[in-house]
């Protein structure tokens, strides 16, 4: 779900976007807290805005024949979120992508910091053949992380 928490920032070296999240309760467990794999969810989430917000949006990707299958993905998990609340997801590319791209997240209520995390994806054609980037992926991303 994504909400009215939309900001784009760019710093010396990093791309970020914050997107809003609203746990529902089908996303929680047993024990009410959010069962570990709807971060993953999230992160996905948070990345597509993200390719949006850089005017590289991942329908237009593949429509050109570039897809980024998930190589890795990881996330450490620091305090439980809990139906109902309120969350962002900052996302955030640190640096120029090559056949790889690497995309950082962190998952916040309010200021409270409840996971980190990774995935790495690869730039690959049609056919799974890795290549690099399309030549607008990459004058977008190195716009915005020029100093």
């Amino acid at each position: 779900m994504l909400g009215e928490h939309l900001c784009l920032s760019i710093s010396k070296l990093m791309i970020t976007e914050d997107v809003d999240i609203r746990v529902r309760y089908q996303e929680t467990d047993q024990m009410g807290i959010v069962y570990h794999a709807n971060y993953f969810t999230w992160f996905e989430a948070a990345r597509i805005e993200l390719l949006d917000r850089i005017s590289c949006p991942y329908r237009d990707l593949e429509n050109i024949g570039f897809f980024l299958p998930v190589l890795t993905c990881e996330a450490k998990f620091i305090k439980p979120a809990h139906f109902d609340d309120r969350l962002y997801v900052r996302v955030s590319i640190k640096e120029l992508p090559t056949v790889r791209i690497k995309i950082h997240y962190k998952v916040y209520r309010n200021k409270e910091k409840l996971c980190t995390g990774s995935t790495t994806h690869a730039f690959v054609n049609e056919v799974g053949k890795l290549v690099r980037p399309p030549a607008i992926f990459l004058e977008s991303t190195k716009s915005r992380l020029s100093p």
